[in-house]
């Protein structure tokens, strides 16, 4: 493309070379020379297309005009053109126009190609790497990289700034994305590799197509958010057409090999059965493999839309031959113990499930029928003929299971009939007496609603039915109402007999007894096929209410006896005095007489309650025997069984009040208090330990023979027994102490009560020890001691020992500690330290007296020595 040069001599200047005629014609002639070449490369330029479908042939079509554009504008350029150029614009001025305006093509052609390859160059680096990238980094990355360098080449570019040049360019990306998922999913290779690589290779190129659709549209929002006032307003369907299709048949593949994997997994069991056996396995999984078999060879582009009935009559074959295996599979696995619709009966249950197999397989047949194409082909042919064998199958199951059951239904109903309404837990035909002896169940055999529900679903099947079946299914809501009734009141019968306790069963024997014999016509005579069962129901309705009301009656009377036992069980025998604060506490015989005074308040409470309770039975026996005499012969047992709880209420009164009175000792809160007193020679308590421990003894005594006020009931009534008289002047009443004060409990608790009140009167025994270090006090003799004192006549320092002595003492004891709390007991020795003290004063008076009376008698002494001498 070199510019042809004139011969003439350009040397000299512009304007002079300008007018001489032969220089001017020369270069005229050059420079048309120039303008039919320039014309010439700008056509050839402008005619030339890139040569391949991809985005990079555009980028080298760029290049290439590029550097030819730029070839003959840097000749343009040289200076001895310009002047050839200044010359003929000198000479010629409307010659030169022509060629102006093809050297302003050339330039605006250059800087077009120019600009152009600039920013396409932006692009290269992505559009490699999206033909020869990783999955991964290409759906990651590169794409998304890709669109916001085309969405700055649509900004800043000015000639990739319009519809014309940017939509071909993204359809050959389009293109260039197509053909990467064409070589990565290459059926003809892809069904020969491992399942799990070749679903990741179609996940991969789906996502790919997917991402490319994607990144557009969030490019075409970040377009219009930018300001821009050119919007990405393009053909979607041009540019995504093909590349949607393309992702569906890749979803296709993936559900291919899906269901390819899932059929292997099916055979896993059955491979397992088989594993010696290599043969077998093989022959299992060439029956997976003949199903994808058609798609290895395939004779057409399965990505090419023009493909496309070609394709979906390969995925309908696909899927007609998956699922007839599928469901052979599903029927032969499940054929012992099939998958139930929901309230659906075993057999009926089981026909249903055959059937809907068989509907999915037969739907399947005759979409195969419809397409003439399928059927024709070999495969075609075999998937028909699998068909009719897993049908065949089908009906033969179906068939086995309807008359098995029809023949056990015809035997097994009339048996099922003939069973009684109700059945019996007792282990013998006697009925014997006693609680929870007879427990009645119902005896409506579950088979009879089963052979209801299946007649039902068989006739629903439209298979015939057996007369008897029928019969039986038509009383459903007749039995329904029946076992409904019998359960209701067996139920009710049931709660009734657990709401009595023994001696109430026994009570009510004669009433318990007739509503068995009522009973008894359920298990005994009336079965499924009589005709008085509603009579039944309401006669034992009727009994069952009848009792349960007169149960109810006798419990509201039992609760007010209990409540009147549980008063007098709950009574406090143990009232103790209250003192305040700082008040003096009360002596022990003012403790005890008090406690005593109360108990016998307590009694007249509790022998009135006692008292009630005969009334209260007779009124039970009123209800029960018709009868208001307190010794009726059917309620002996009631009236022994009352007698025994109150032995009990009794027992427990006492023991838990002996219990608490020892916890009363027991506790470091005193209520009473004693004395410390000197009975000369020795210290002792006031009361003593032998006075307490008799009070306390007394005061158990007291507690217990409260029994003897709750007189005992004569033999087999709630009569209390009268006064015996067993001579003339000796009266006996029989009462609950004689049992009662033989409790072991009772005499245990009596036997801890005394024990600790004994360690207790000797732990203050031993408090008054200490005191014991004064007992020169009180018992030296007083007039002796001052007698040989006064005989003796000893120096002063010795009366001083004996003042110093019992000033000591009289000082000292009174600032002991003059109260001692232990226990239940309080201990007071300020009158102990008060006589210690005074006789301590009282021994100096004594000693000062008799010093007073030797010193006097020595001064007259040595007066009279004085005046002598």
């Amino acid at each position: 493309l070199k510019l042809e040069m004139p011969t003439v001599n350009l040397d000299g200047e512009v304007t002079v070379l300008a007018t001489v005629q032969g220089v001017v014609q020369s270069l005229k002639s050059c420079a048309v020379t120039w303008q039919k070449l320039i014309s010439r490369v700008l056509q050839e330029q402008l005619k030339k297309v890139p040569q391949g479908n991809g985005p990079l042939a555009e980028i080298d079509l760029w290049r290439e005009k590029n550097a030819t554009l730029s070839a003959l504008t840097e000749q343009i350029k040289l200076p001895e053109v310009q002047k050839i150029l200044k010359i003929l614009q000198e000479a010629e001025p409307e010659f030169t126009g022509d060629l102006q305006m093809i050297l302003s093509d050339l330039k605006k052609h250059h800087m077009e190609a120019q600009d152009n390859v600039k920013f396409l160059s932006t692009l290269e680096r992505h559009l490699k790497n999206l033909s020869t990238g990783t999955g991964d980094d290409v759906i990651s990355n590169t794409i998304p990289s890709l669109l916001n360098a085309l969405r700055m080449v649509w900004i800043m570019s000015r000639h990739y700034n319009k519809d014309e040049r940017m939509v071909p360019l993204l359809q050959r990306i389009s293109w260039e994305i197509s053909a990467r998922v064409r070589r990565v999913v290459d059926l003809q290779t892809l069904f020969r590799e491992d399942i799990t690589a070749a679903k990741i290779k179609v996940t991969e190129a789906k996502a790919t197509l997917e991402q490319w659709k994607k990144c557009y549209f969030i490019t075409c929002i970040q377009v219009e958010e930018s300001g821009s006032e050119r919007y990405w307003k393009f053909d979607v369907k041009r540019l995504f057409e093909e590349t949607d299709y393309m992702a569906s048949i890749c979803q296709e593949l993936y559900d291919v090999f899906q269901v390819t994997e899932e059929l292997y997994n099916m055979f896993i069991p059955e491979l397992t059965t088989v594993s010696e056996n290599p043969t077998g396995v093989d022959k299992l999984r060439r029956e997976v493999n003949i199903i994808i078999s058609p798609m290895e060879d395939l004779t057409f582009d399965p990505f090419s839309m023009e493909s496309a009935h070609d394709w979906a009559l390969v995925m309908e074959e696909f899927r007609e031959d998956v699922t007839v295996e599928i469901v052979r599979q599903i029927f032969v696995e499940n054929l012992k113990d099939p998958p139930l619709y929901k309230n659906h009966p075993p057999v009926a249950g089981a026909i249903s499930w055959s059937r809907s197999l068989f509907r999915r397989i037969h739907h399947t047949i005759n979409r195969f029928q419809e397409v003439e194409e399928l059927l024709a082909t070999e495969r075609g042919k075999e998937v028909k003929q699998k068909y009719l064998q897993v049908a065949k199958k089908m009906k033969e199951y179906e068939d086995q299971k309807y008359h098995q059951w029809r023949d056990r239904t015809e035997h097994i109903i009339p048996l099922l009939l003939k069973d009684t309404l109700l059945t019996v837990s007792s282990p013998t035909e006697e009925l014997v007496t006693t609680k929870k002896s007879i427990c009645f169940a119902l005896n409506f055999s579950p088979e009879i609603q089963e052979i209801i529900i299946e007649t039902k679903y068989m006739e629903h099947l439209g298979l015939p039915v057996p007369e008897m079946a029928r019969f039986v299914a038509l009383q459903e809501d007749k039995y329904l109402k029946y076992t409904s009734k019998l359960k209701a009141m067996l139920d009710r019968y049931h709660k009734l007999m657990d709401m009595m306790n023994e001696a109430e069963t026994k009570l009510l024997d004669d009433y318990v007894q007739e509503l068995w014999k009522i009973l008894k016509a359920g298990h005994k005579r009336l079965t499924w096929k009589s005709v008085g069962i509603g009579e039944f129901i309401v006669q034992c309705t009727q009994t069952i209410g009848k009792l349960e009301l007169l149960v109810l009656q006798i419990h509201n009377i039992s609760k007010d006896i209990s409540s009147k036992l549980q008063s007098i069980e709950s009574t406090d025998l143990f009232k103790f005095p209250r003192s305040k604060s700082g008040d003096k506490l009360p002596g022990a015989n003012e403790f005890f007489d008090h406690v005593k005074c109360e108990q016998v308040k307590d009694v007249e409470h509790m022998v009135r309650k006692y008292s009630a309770i005969p009334q209260l039975l007779i009124e039970v026996e009123g209800r029960v025997a018709k009868t208001n005499s307190g010794k009726s012969p059917k309620l002996a047992s009631y009236y022994a069984y009352w007698e025994h709880r109150i032995y009990q209420v009794l027992t427990q009164l006492i023991v838990k009040n002996l219990q608490a009175f020892n916890a009363t000792v027991l506790a470091n809160v005193p209520l009473l208090q004693i004395e410390a007193v000197i009975s000369v020679p020795e210290l002792t308590l006031q009361p003593n330990a032998s006075e307490i421990e008799k009070m306390t003894v007394q005061a158990i005594q007291d507690c217990v023979e409260i029994t003897k006020h709750f007189v005992r009931w004569m033999h087999g009534t709630c009569i209390e027994c009268p006064p015996q008289h067993i001579k003339a002047d000796e009266v006996v009443t029989f009462s609950f102490y004689s049992d009662v004060s033989q409790s072991p409990l009772i005499i245990e608790q009596a036997v801890l009560i005394i024990g600790n009140v004994n360690k207790l009167l000797a732990s203050l025994n031993k408090c008054l020890s200490q005191w014991k270090k004064y007992d020169v006090v009180w018992k030296s003799d007083k007039g002796a001691v001052l007698d040989r004192l006064a005989a003796e006549k000893p120096a002063c320092v010795v009366f001083d020992e004996h003042l110093q002595f019992y000033m000591k003492v009289a000082q000292e004891v009174t600032q002991r500690t003059l109260i001692k709390d232990e226990q239940f007991i309080r201990l007071q020795l300020a009158p102990l330290a008060s006589v210690l003290q005074e006789n301590a004063k009282s021994w100096v008076m004594s000693l000062g007296k008799l010093l007073n009376q030797l010193v006097r008698e020595e001064l007259f002494r040595l007066q009279d020595e004085i005046q002598v001498g």
